[in-house]
């Protein structure tokens, strides 16, 4: 493993320094290999590695390519770890959600276009009074990820984007359980909305920290 770390820090140094860009093509794996001082195993480790949290982008009989970097690229391997959370860090996860996603929907509130709000709104509306647990979390979803997604932040997007999982199942556990979770959850989405329509990122801010706030207060209760 200390070889095939060596290989990653190596391949590493040259994109950070830009020697390989976004879009690049690597050179050949012996010619690489050579400039680098690596054996040719302990360099195709390496670009394995990189390929799997999309630095690298391995193209059967094309080459090995740097991938755009894009943060949304990147971070999708942040959904692909949190998914092996255990039971027991869904609050630590609901924590951080409740720091970030109540800024992004503060700064939506000056972004978002009315044709965005208006969507937003069709889909509550579509979703009616008495959604199934399943189709409330999947519109939950749907809803916040539309609005941190008018934050102008790709960044924190893709953050929030891969800290969803772990919450998904909580919400759901507490739809099942909760009576008045459904009827709660709709409420507060109508009146983050309102917020948004009104252009008050402060109370956008404020009614985002109440919802993320009020299943990890049921789900403390319940662990």
């Amino acid at each position: 493993m200390a070889v095939t770390d060596e290989a990653i820090e190596k391949i590493k140094g040259m994109i950070v320094s830009g020697a390989l860009r976004p879009g690049d093509r690597l050179p050949k794996e012996s010619e690489l290999a050579s400039e680098l001082g690596l054996s040719r195993n302990s360099l195709r480790e390496a670009v394995r590695a990189l390929s799997l949290i999309r630095i690298l982008d391995v193209r059967q009989g094309d080459g090995t390519y740097v991938t755009s970097l894009d943060p949304q690229l990147l971070l999708e391997a942040l959904s692909f770890v949190v998914d092996f959370h255990r039971d027991d860090t869904v609050l630590e996860f609901l924590a951080v959600r409740r720091i970030l996603e109540p800024a992004a929907t503060a700064m939506a509130a000056a972004r978002i276009s009315e044709q965005q709000l208006d969507a937003l709104s069709a889909q509550l509306d579509k979703l009616g009074e008495s959604p199934s647990v399943e189709e409330l979390v999947a519109a939950d979803l749907d809803f916040h990820r539309g609005i941190v997604q008018s934050s102008g932040n790709s960044v924190l997007c893709s953050l929030l984007d891969g800290l969803s999982g772990p919450t998904t199942r909580a919400r759901i556990w507490r739809g099942l359980t909760q009576e008045d979770a459904v009827s709660r959850t709709l409420h507060e989405h109508r009146a983050i909305l309102a917020a948004l329509r009104d252009r008050d990122g402060e109370a956008a801010r404020s009614w985002a920290t109440v919802h993320i706030a009020s299943v990890e207060q049921w789900l403390r209760s319940t662990l």
